[in-house]
C-alpha cells in the first residue's frame, strides 16, 4: 500500500509562486507515472501535469505551461509541482497521483488560493 501526502499550498497573491510537495510512502515507491489534479470549486477535476517515473519526462496541460514544473526527489520519494506567475484561475485543491500500472493512488488534497 502506497499513501501519499500533498502540501504546500496556501494563500498566494497573483503573480506570487508555491512549491507544492506529494510525499509518497509504504511499500517500494516505484510508479510509471505521477501526476497532479485540481478541482476548482464547482469544475471537474482536471489535469495538470505529469512525471514519467521512468526517463523523466514530463507533460503540461496547456493553461499551466510555462508556469508550472514538475519534478521528483528520488532520496525523499517526494513529487514537487513548482508553480509560479500564479494566476486567480489557478486556485483549487490540488490533488497528487500515483499509478503504479495495478493500481492508483490519491492523496488528500491542499489548498492553493490566489488573490487577485
Amino acid at each position: 500500500q502506497v499513501q501519499l501526502v500533498e502540501s504546500g499550498g496556501g494563500l498566494v497573491q497573483a503573480g506570487g509562486s508555491l512549491r507544492l510537495s506529494c510525499a509518497a510512502s509504504g511499500r517500494t515507491f516505484r510508479p510509471y507515472t505521477v501526476r497532479w489534479f485540481r478541482q476548482a470549486p464547482g469544475k471537474e477535476r482536471e489535469f495538470v501535469a505529469r512525471y514519467n517515473w521512468s526517463g523523466g519526462s514530463t507533460y503540461y496541460a496547456d493553461s499551466v505551461k510555462g508556469r508550472f514544473t514538475i519534478s521528483r526527489d528520488n532520496a525523499k520519494n517526494t513529487v514537487y509541482l513548482q508553480m509560479n506567475s500564479l494566476k486567480s484561475e489557478d486556485t483549487a485543491v490540488y490533488y497528487c497521483n500515483a499509478d503504479t500500472g495495478s493500481e492508483r493512488y490519491w492523496g488528500q488534497g491542499t489548498q492553493v488560493t490566489v488573490s487577485s
